[in-house]
């Protein structure tokens, strides 16, 4: 495609004088692999009749052209429809899309769930999307870098610890031993939902919450592991993480390259808002705020009137940090759609900032996984749908030999599950249609997948050739070939 734009480009330029930029179609495989209307574009500008023009382009085309093109062709009234040489158009299948993106450096964050909490939903369609996104723009030949952000201190945090401090009943680290390996996931979930429905409830607890918030943000400035509240918050941070690989790893996707806890980008995010008060920032009672309504936004708090930090300040933080560590040439974020005003009053503050840095950040967002009940889902009240259960329920409903092929299918059914349908609204979830092997399912393409390779191992092995194509061989390898357009 490249080599078509510049060639009919030099041709306007040495016959007419002219700067174009050639927009190509794909015509009916009849009349050719490519199709422009140029001709006709510039009938105007030389005031002359489009098909002699066309005529002209191609006769260029014809003397100037190397092995690419196979023939070109005047159509109606001045397309030009161009068919490519079979050796091309299989070139365009085996090695163009391996240099759509090479050299390019490209950074992924996604999952981002807090510690603290447990994996729901959200986090498991996130996490799919985000691993095939990266493998997408590898294959492509981009250097992927995958990256999770996630809060480690905070008020979620401060409200878990005080609910695993009243499980404890008081400040017990030695305690903690008594939790299973297994249960400690869902046993920090559980005192989450304990501290949350304190915080709401009772205001002695909602006082003591926000002090335990500012001690954690203290455990880090001084380094603090020794103290019993201390050894509760470093422990159980640990859990978290160990938790998050754990369910990767069984989730088969490609592990990420680093963490980015909250708390490593606070300083750095409170930094950049403090050197950009006045330019950027504002101070108002106390806190210092991004006023969007200047650019169809909304105001946003990025310090409170405490000098803490909020989430804004530590996604500016994050930008930072990987940018130093990566130096990418785009960084893409995966968030709930619920995230995309928030996104884009960071974006616009980071605008005002650096420029240039804000021009390399996409927002993607994504929908709700919604269920039979169409009920969303709230980790605040207890009643999330953990990811681990979605997974398991799958795991159920399929029909399988070993244990090992039945983990197979049904990540299989879950991946694609979420993955056929349009990114950006909500999902409706089907369990028996995901599993099913009919239609359009994980399964089903797996198991066609393992036809396919069956006839292989059974049939001669030989190498594609070309000049052997035949028409229906052609006109897959064409159909093939347009991935480097999308």
């Amino acid at each position: 495609m490249t080599y078509l734009s510049e060639l009919l480009a030099t041709a306007c330029e040495e016959l007419f004088n002219l700067t174009v930029e050639p927009v190509w179609t794909r015509p009916d495989e009849q009349f050719g692999d490519y199709a422009t209307n140029i001709a006709l574009q510039l009938a105007g500008k030389l005031e002359r009749n489009p098909r002699e023009i066309a005529e002209e382009l191609k006769t260029y085309i014809e003397n100037n052209s190397d092995y690419t093109i196979a023939r070109v062709q005047v159509a109606g009234p001045g397309f030009l429809n161009i068919t490519l040489t079979d050796g091309v158009l299989w070139e365009n299948v085996t090695t163009a899309p391996q240099q759509i993106l090479k050299n390019q450096k490209v950074l992924l964050e996604y999952s981002c769930p807090n510690a603290f909490k447990e994996l729901h939903t959200g986090h498991l369609y996130q996490t799919i999307i985000g691993d095939t996104l990266g493998r997408i723009f590898a294959a492509q030949g981009a250097d992927i870098y995958r990256a999770n952000f996630g809060g480690d201190v905070g008020l979620h945090v401060a409200k878990c610890m005080w609910g695993i401090r009243d499980v404890l009943s008081g400040e017990l680290p030695e305690k903690l031993s008594d939790v299973p390996h297994e249960e400690r996931a869902p046993w920090i979930s559980q005192a989450y939902v304990r501290g949350a429905k304190a915080y709401e409830e009772d205001e002695a607890a909602k006082t003591e919450i926000a002090e335990i918030n500012q001690a954690i943000y203290g455990f880090h400035d001084s380094d603090d592991h020794e103290s019993p509240l201390a050894q509760i918050y470093w422990t159980c941070r640990e859990w978290s993480y160990d938790y998050f690989k754990d369910f990767y790893q069984n989730l088969s996707v490609a592990p990420f390259d680093k963490y980015y806890p909250e708390s490593a980008t606070t300083q750095s995010g409170l930094a950049l808002v403090r050197e950009n008060i006045g330019p950027v920032f504002k101070e108002s009672d106390g806190a210092v705020v991004f006023e969007g309504e200047e650019y169809g936004l909304h105001t946003r708090v990025f310090i409170t009137s405490k000098g803490l930090p909020t989430y804004e300040a530590k996604d500016l933080g994050v930008i930072v940090s990987e940018v130093e560590d990566y130096q990418y040439d785009r960084r893409i974020i995966l968030t709930g759609n619920d995230q995309s005003e928030y996104m884009k009053v960071v974006f616009a503050a980071l605008g005002q900032i650096d420029r240039e840095l804000a021009d390399k950040q996409t927002h993607i967002a994504n929908g709700t996984i919604r269920f039979g009940d169409g009920k969303k889902m709230s980790s605040r009240l207890g009643n999330v749908t953990r990811a681990v259960e979605v997974l398991d329920t799958v795991s159920q409903a399929v029909r399988a030999d070993s244990d090992e092929l039945r983990q197979q299918i049904s990540l299989g059914a879950v991946k694609y599950a979420f993955l056929k349908q349009r990114l950006g609204g909500d999902i409706a979830f089907d369990v028996e249609e995901s599993v099913s092997l009919q239609g359009n399912s994980g399964p089903y393409l797996q198991y066609a997948h393992a036809r396919a390779q069956s006839i292989l191992e059974k049939g001669t092995v030989r190498d594609i050739s070309a000049s052997a194509f035949q028409p229906d061989e052609r006109s897959l390898v064409r159909k093939l070939s347009e991935y480097t357009d999308v």
